[in-house]
């Protein structure tokens, strides 16, 4: 049996996959990130929150959010040899997660909208091109954390109708004092933006709103989907909360912008799971 487990910055979850059986083993566990967190903080997650057998595994593949370079993935790799009993840890990219389950072994386009934003040129067994995120400080268009920002920084500075203003008032109970603390001074200020997009899907029938959420998809695909030439003929897959839950608002950024959506899913799970089970049947 193997271990796979997808990690964004919120959550992650992990799945046993059994050879030749049909059903899986899963749990989940507070998001890791090895550029937000400690090898102290990564272990002390797995330690108090994983609820499945440790081993002994034929071996894990872990994909995460933050693991894009040797050095962040031995962080967490080490950590997971301390817990875990399998001859084989391999660390990926959330976005080779994304590709795999998106893509499986044909060629296409792959990005991510939950917490973070991100995007690939997958040709059916490695990443080819990529577009960095670069985070939701310089980058992230289109994310969960963006989304927030934006709503966030409309609400303060008055620039939405009085009527939205007053309903999100109302909705969160909240000051500009506690919102600047949250995103300057508490950890984990992207997690924080983000927990806002309800408010926008809930008032996505308001043009303030619709222009917002649509207007930030418009340059999610201008900042990076533009950037891949294989984008003019191939759909551009997405999997995320972000892009499931506005998937409509989504589709029509991508006409406007001359592409096309293909396959959309909340999470990549499901689709790695397939992925594994068809080098391992």
């Amino acid at each position: 049996m193997i271990l796979v487990a997808d990690s964004g910055s919120t959550k992650t979850t992990w799945c046993i996959i059994h050879k030749n059986v049909r059903g899986t083993e899963t749990c989940h566990t507070a998001g890791i990130n090895p550029f937000l967190q400690t090898e102290e903080e990564i272990l002390n997650t797995v330690q108090k929150e994983y609820s499945l057998a440790k081993g002994p595994f034929d071996s894990i593949n872990f994909y995460g959010a933050g693991c894009a370079n040797p050095g962040k993935n031995e962080k967490v790799k080490r950590q997971l040899e301390k817990f875990f009993k399998a001859p084989d840890i391999f660390i990926h990219s959330d976005l080779m997660a994304a590709a795999r389950s998106l893509c499986k072994h044909e060629a296409g386009i792959a990005a991510i909208l939950g917490t973070g934003s991100n995007s690939c040129y997958y040709d059916g067994s490695g990443i080819k091109r990529h577009v960095p995120p670069l985070g939701y400080v310089l980058g992230d268009e289109g994310s969960g954390t963006v989304l927030g920002r934006k709503l966030l920084s409309d609400v303060l500075k008055k620039q939405l109708p009085e009527d939205l203003c007053i309903k999100f008032s109302d909705r969160y109970r909240i000051d500009g004092v506690e919102i600047l603390d949250n995103v300057y001074r508490k950890p984990f200020p992207n997690r924080y933006m983000a927990k806002f997009t309800p408010f926008l899907s809930e008032n996505l029938d308001h043009p303030a709103i619709y222009q917002l959420v649509k207007g930030s998809f418009s340059e999610f695909f201008i900042r990076n989907i533009r950037q891949y030439p294989e984008a003019s003929v191939l759909p551009v897959n997405f999997t995320g909360s972000i892009a499931w839950y506005f998937r409509d608002v989504l589709g029509a950024a991508a006409v406007d912008s001359g592409y096309r959506t293909g396959i959309i899913t909340m999470a990549p799970m499901e689709g790695l799971i397939d992925y594994h089970k068809s080098l391992i049947d």
